[in-house]
């Protein structure tokens, strides 16, 4: 295609992967950090983005980048894609809106889910409950992970977050240990282990309780950075419900960082080529084609499962 795409936050984990992507489809990367142009500097950020047709943000915590990055794409007339997991920092990118296509959590966590939920409804214009499970064999989070987390933590004040009634409820309660049946087998998982899907699903769909469930093993792995070693494995099982039907979509792969570059490159790929729905800030599920999507990454996050 030979359009230049810029990446902020480039040489870290997800955005090595990022820009090994664009080079694999045949973009042209234009990769630059925060040594080049940070986010309170809006000149800098203009001049990074010159020449750009679009912009992917890998450069967490999005609390501070993304809001700031978001401004320079409307600037520059281009779209934006970043890969968020900060559920608050989504929401402020929702209820901010963008004169340019804009496509929050268009990752693993938030974008992957997101699609899957809405590709599960199908003829649906409602559901009574959307539940997301990821079953990780593991998670090595990185210090970028950790760092975006605390923000997040701080922004709430240690307190927990869950979409319920119709929006985003804090609370101090215990989570529950329960026990889900993915398509390879039970294992335990920590109930209400919120992440961006509470802010991506409910942004378009007519659901009024998203739940997202983390694998036990997964969710102990949080305490500390570390060097990844092994990639993690992961099933991510949604399930949709309305009245007595439910709805099925599982699909399985492996390292979860790495998942997140074909997602957020894929998207800037339809962006720049007019397959998308709308202008101004969407989840992938509204902006994109959702079945269509997934199938196209099929050789990188197969489904596994469907009823």
């Amino acid at each position: 295609m030979g359009h230049k795409i810029a990446v902020y936050g480039a040489s870290g984990t997800t955005g090595r992967f990022v820009l090994a992507e664009l080079e694999k489809r045949g973009f042209e990367p234009l990769p630059f950090g925060r040594a080049q142009a940070t986010a309170d500097d809006p000149e800098a950020l203009d001049r990074a983005l010159e020449g750009a047709a679009a912009v992917i943000n890998t450069a967490g915590p999005f609390a501070v980048t993304a809001a700031p990055l978001i401004s320079a794409a409307e600037r520059a007339g281009i779209p934006y894609v970043d890969v968020a997991a900060e559920i608050e920092a989504n929401a402020d990118t929702v209820a901010r809106g963008a004169s340019v296509p804009v496509v929050p959590a268009m990752a693993f966590f938030g974008g992957l889910a997101d699609l899957l939920v809405t590709a599960a409804m199908g003829d649906w214009t409602d559901a009574d409950s959307a539940h997301i499970a990821y079953g990780l064999s593991g998670w090595q989070p990185t210090a970028g992970t950790l760092a975006a987390g605390a923000v997040s933590r701080d922004r709430r004040n240690g307190r927990r977050v869950r979409f319920r009634d119709g929006e985003l409820q804090y609370h101090d309660d215990t989570p529950p240990t329960l026990e889900w049946d993915f398509p390879s087998g039970p294992r335990p998982v920590i109930g209400e282990f919120s992440m961006a899907d509470v802010v991506t699903v409910p942004s378009h769909l007519a659901i009024p309780e998203v739940t997202s469930y983390m694998s036990a093993t997964a969710a102990q792995g949080l305490h500390d950075a570390q060097d990844r070693q092994e990639p993690e494995t992961f099933e991510v099982d949604v399930r949709v419900r309305r009245g007595t039907e439910e709805r099925r979509l599982t699909v399985a792969g492996r390292d979860i960082y790495a998942v997140s570059a074909p997602l957020a490159v894929e998207a800037v790929e339809r962006l720049l080529t007019g397959r998308f729905n709308t202008t101004g800030v969407a989840s992938a599920g509204a902006m994109f084609d959702a079945e269509d999507f997934l199938k196209s990454l099929a050789n990188v996050i197969p489904t596994t499962h469907r009823s």
